[in-house]
């Protein structure tokens, strides 16, 4: 349906504005009577006061007169069907829409195959594996970056004659996708505990089949051109074959085993979580902290002194102190130093515990104790904390672990304790210890908190036995290959952090206690003559295997002279990173030796932010040269900055500045950006927060900007290599660029006409100046676009496309050839050079710029006409990136337009400063060159000067043959050429008198500057040569340009110069 409103323009006329979702036009009524009535009154007065019409009324009432016959369907995409070939309209619209433009394309190019690679194909390979996003949640606009990065590489190198494969994938997100299954449950009142194993994955895999699709929409609507043919998910069968396989080579190996260690334990995820993941606050004083699970925040910052009395009841005590006084209910030691004097008459005594009687030995250790340090006795917990572990292992101490494993005080902590949560505990802790007059006392304490990546859960270190991976020799291979440069890192800065990384790597822990996710391949043999009946009693009874028959295989033949067994594979899971780890290899069929592997393996670059390069990345190399034969997965690592709000904040759903990469797309008001905030999880406070945030960043809400103007914009931010500000208001600028694109190529079309048919071989040297200009410096464009995506420096890319669209096609090209297509033409000759460079110049500069806006370039490119006697490839995206071509450079021709550029803008700002209304309107210049050479380049390039600057008339005058013209302003374009403006009203002969003398001050403060610079001590000795010839051209050209002004006494005449 069309919406029409009435809307009066500016000369009175009432037009009709037709409004559908993807098209706004302005015609004039259908019928045209209420035109023709107010036509007639405004002639009939015109007639009246002047007698007649003129020329330019004539012309606009021509243009009314088209602009009725036009019909507003003619500008409407018809509808078309999913996957076939977009439907143009007969005509461009007359304004850039970009949900007009990016609909129906990407479904066409999905089913006719142009994202597919072929591993038969004898074009070089380029491969990318998409980093897989969780399957949990929605593209954010870190994603967006990813894709508008990958997706530009992958389209450039598969214009570039490349086999080029990026690979889809999903990640299965073991914790946060179980997290999510287990809030649904909750509200059916249900808890995981409720279901069996197999009950509860299949409400995880239910979850997975609803959601999945939402971020493979989005991944769609960013116009990624990934073959979808190889999508992947890291629980899909041949994903969970090469994990498995994985696990059993490493075991085979002897790199993965398993050990009672302490672990990084999260009481909230009720599961171990690797090093990685645990992020460190410091913290400088007594801070309370909201942690998970409690209603009240926690105190932390807080050294708290309590006394422990000596065994024999004589009234002596030690006093220790701890950040963590729950602990102390495994305390099975205190240590002092065996130098430390004051407690020389302790060695061998036992301390009480106060709440269990659990006699605690003093024992001396001089790596752990710094007499200097507090009372210089030391509590000891080994089954809670890393330095009393390994104090524990030396001493032979008990390890008593304290906490379930949702961190309440389990039955060892005793009966007044059991089953508090861990800091309530502390709480009553610190009551109890005064009741019994054993407190002493807390003090401000700097410390340093672990909290849980994922969930902002303090982390409890707690005894757990666990699979490990040995990484130490893994890591000196990852090392290695970073060092020979078989492996580079863009930018080069990441190198040094690599390095550190990996020399102080510790062995990773992938056993997660969770349900979802991968099942580790061990299966624990429970022995008939087994005394002690717990799964991982005996740790010699554990069996790897691929399944479940070869497990009971192996289990006989290893206990075959014993009695019967039972097999119990271990619940446990491994850490979601194992399956990352590989997928580079995974998803290319591996363990098999498939054709996607054979073509594919080791893949080219990946991807990423800088954040994940050693939670993925590093594992990834690792993993993958173990496991391939000594091959890196990739040559080359593209880590990208973290995107922050405009103010460089982090983004966060409290402060309200997260941006949805589909609302920058679409557009969002500002009630809807209010509206998906109080869909989420903020509570009250943090919500007003966040929409008072939105109300300052988008009083106005987002601009609709469109795939292509968000995609360009990212990737032009990408120079910024820790951090990008992401400021709305550029992308909005990019969205009105394309608009201008629109316009340049219907411009185009109009000049080119319905019977052009455009000449693939071009003769650059018969063509007018414009034409050979455009052409040489689109030849420079492509040359310096290409090297600069070949060093992916992509910003640097972007950035020289978007300026040869600006500043040379747009501001310059489009304009100086408007002669040659006007009224009274030039020789046809030159119209058809003019035709034929514009076409060449609209095809080659939609196809440079295609990587970076896939949509609007498809969308212009199949609107151009076709080349006669050439088969035309089916979309832009499958032809030829652009080559430079040799016979279109010519330095001469561009030296040229510089100075004719640099005279239009000289004579630009002459306009803008003397003409204060009317300013389009002709006036006469002249151009007084030094000598000849430049009186031939400025004469030559009149027609160009001319047209650029809008002027009525130029003359060309050499000095000492013509005088300087009088009532003109003037400018100086440089050392060799002057221009003049010839205005009719009287100039302020001082203002110009003025004007020159600041500019000869200006030089010879200049001349100045350098010829003491020149003459000072070393110069000639200790200068570069090729700085002072530099310092010389600039001295020559100020001189020059004195000489310019002494030698004729110029001295403004009658307000001239």
């Amino acid at each position: 349906m069309l919406e029409i409103k009435k809307k009066k323009t500016h000369c009175g006329k009432v037009f009709v504005e037709f409004r559908s979702e993807e098209l706004l036009v302005l015609s004039p009524t259908a019928s045209g009577t209420m035109c023709e009535i107010l036509d007639e009154k405004k002639k009939k007065k015109d007639e009246k006061e002047k007698g007649g019409t003129n020329a330019s009324q004539k012309k606009k009432s021509h243009k009314r007169d088209n602009a009725s016959e036009e019909n507003p369907e003619d500008f409407v995409d018809p509808e078309t069907p999913i996957g076939e070939r977009k439907r143009l309209s007969s005509q461009m619209a007359k304004q850039y829409s970009p949900a007009a433009v990016e609909k129906s394309w990407y479904a066409w190019w999905e089913k006719s195959d142009l994202f597919k690679a072929d591993a038969k194909s004898s074009k070089p390979p380029f491969a990318i594996v998409l980093p897989p996003p969780n399957v949990t949640g929605v593209l954010h606009i870190g994603h967006a970056l990813t894709v508008a990065i990958e997706d530009t590489l992958i389209r450039w190198k598969r214009m570039s004659g490349y086999n080029a494969l990026w690979v889809p994938g999903l990640d299965h997100a073991g914790i946060a996708t179980q997290t999510v299954v287990e809030k649904k449950l909750a509200l059916k009142k249900l808890t995981r505990q409720d279901l069996t194993r197999e009950e509860f994955l299949n409400e995880v895999w239910k979850w997975k089949d609803e959601n999945a699709c939402t971020i493979l929409t989005q991944l769609r609507r960013l116009g990624a051109s990934l073959d979808w043919s190889r999508e992947c998910f890291t629980m899909d069968e041949q994903t969970s074959k090469a994990v498995t396989e994985t696990f059993v080579r490493l075991f085979e190996e002897g790199l993965i085993y398993r050990d009672i260690r302490l672990v990084h334990w999260d009481c909230h995820l009720k599961t171990a979580v690797s090093d990685d993941e645990v992020e460190y606050m410091d913290i400088k004083e007594k801070t309370l902290l909201n942690v998970p699970g409690y209603e009240k925040p926690v105190e932390f910052g807080l050294l708290t002194s309590f006394a422990y009395p000596l065994e024999g009841g004589l009234g002596e005590e030690v006093v220790v102190a701890t950040t963590r006084v729950e602990t102390m209910l495994g305390d099975t030691a205190i240590a002092i130093h065996p130098d430390d004097a004051r407690y020389k008459h302790l060695h061998g005594k036992f301390a009480v515990h106060p709440f269990n009687g659990r006699r605690l030995p003093i024992i001396c250790d001089g790596t752990l104790v710094d007499p200097d340090f507090g009372t210089g006795c030391v509590k000891i917990t080994p089954a809670h904390d890393p330095n009393d572990c390994e104090l524990g292992k030396r001493h032979n101490l008990e390890f008593i672990n304290i906490f379930t494993d949702d961190g309440k005080i389990n039955t060892n902590g005793g009966p007044d304790f059991t089953g508090m949560p861990r800091f309530a505990a502390r709480e009553a802790l610190v009551e109890a210890l005064k009741k019994q007059g054993l407190y002493r006392g807390a003090e401000n304490k700097e410390m340093r908190l672990g909290l849980c990546q994922r969930t902002s859960d303090v982390i409890e270190p707690v005894i757990k036995p666990q699979w490990y991976l040995n990484c130490s020799m893994m890591a000196k291979e990852a090392l290695n290959v970073a060092e020979s440069k078989k492996l580079e890192f863009i930018p080069k800065q990441y190198t040094a952090e690599w390095t550190r990384w990996l020399e102080n790597i510790r062995d990773w822990c992938i056993s997660r206690q969770l349900v979802w996710g991968h099942r580790i391949p061990a299966w624990y043999a429970s022995l008939e003559e087994d005394e002690r009946r717990e799964v991982g009693a005996y740790n010699d009874h554990w069996i790897v295997a691929r399944n479940e028959e070869e497990a009971r295989k192996e289990a006989a033949e290893k206990f075959g002279g014993k009695n019967k067994f039972e097999l119990r594979q271990d619940e446990d899971v491994l850490d979601t990173w194992f399956s990352s780890g590989i997928f580079p290899l995974s998803v290319l069929g591996w363990p098999d030796e498939t054709d996607d592997f054979k073509a594919f393996y080791p893949t080219s670059l990946i991807e990423t932010g800088h954040d994940i390069l050693f939670f993925w990345v590093a594992r990834m190399v690792m993993m993958g040269i173990k496991l391939s034969g000594g091959e890196v997965p990739f040559n080359k690592v593209y880590l990208h900055p973290m995107i922050r709000d405009a103010h460089g904040r982090k983004m966060s759903k409290s402060r309200g500045n997260v941006i949805d990469p589909i609302e920058v797309i679409e557009g969002a008001t500002l009630d809807a950006l209010h509206k998906r905030l109080e869909k989420g999880n903020l509570d009250k406070k943090e919500l007003e927060m966040a929409k008072k945030g939105q109300e300052n960043d988008f009083p106005d809400g987002i601009s609709e900007c469109g795939v292509d103007a968000l995609r360009f914009a990212l990737v032009s931010y990408t120079a910024q290599s820790e951090k990008i500000n992401l400021d709305i208001l550029r992308v909005v600028g990019y969205r009105q660029w394309c608009n201008k694109l629109w316009n340049a190529v219907r411009f185009a079309l109009i000049r080119l006409g319905d019977g052009y048919a455009p000449t693939m071989v071009l003769s650059p040297e018969t063509m007018p100046f414009s034409c050979q200009w455009i052409l040489s410096e689109l030849n420079k464009t492509i040359s310096k676009t290409v090297e600069s995506l070949d060093a992916f420096d992509l910003s640097e890319a972007a950035n020289t496309v978007y300026a040869w669209w600006q500043y040379q096609f747009c501001d310059v090209f489009i304009e100086a050839i408007k002669p040659y297509f006007a009224n009274a033409p030039l020789a046809a000759s030159e119209r058809a050079h003019a035709q034929d460079a514009l076409w060449v110049s609209l095809e080659t500069g939609l196809r440079l710029l295609h990587p970076f806006m896939p949509f609007v370039t498809e969308e212009l490119w199949q609107r151009l006409p076709s080349p006669k006697d050439c088969e035309r490839k089916a979309s832009i995206m499958i032809c030829d990136y652009p080559s430079p071509i040799e016979n279109w450079t010519n330095e001469k021709v561009e030296k040229e337009m510089e100075t004719v550029l640099a005279t239009v803008k000289c004579l630009r700002a002459l306009r803008a400063a003397l003409l204060e209304k009317q300013k389009n309107e002709r006036l006469p210049a002249f151009a007084l060159c030094e000598n000849n050479v430049t009186s031939e380049i400025v004469k030559s390039h009149e027609l160009e000067i001319r047209t650029l600057a809008n002027l009525s008339s130029l003359e060309v005058l050499l000095k000492g043959e013509h005088a300087a013209p009088a009532g003109s302003a003037v400018e100086t374009v440089n050392e060799n050429l002057k221009v003049y403006l010839k205005v009719d009203r009287a100039m302020n002969a001082e203002a110009e008198q003025e004007k020159i003398r600041n500019k000869i001050a200006e030089l010879e403060k200049q001349k100045n500057k350098l010829q003491k610079m020149m003459s000072a001590s070393g110069y000639q000795d200790k200068v570069p040569a090729h700085i002072k010839e530099d310092n010389a051209t600039k001295l020559a050209k100020i001189l020059q340009e004195f000489d310019f002004f002494d030698k004729e006494n110029w001295k403004p005449t009658n307000g001239g110069a």
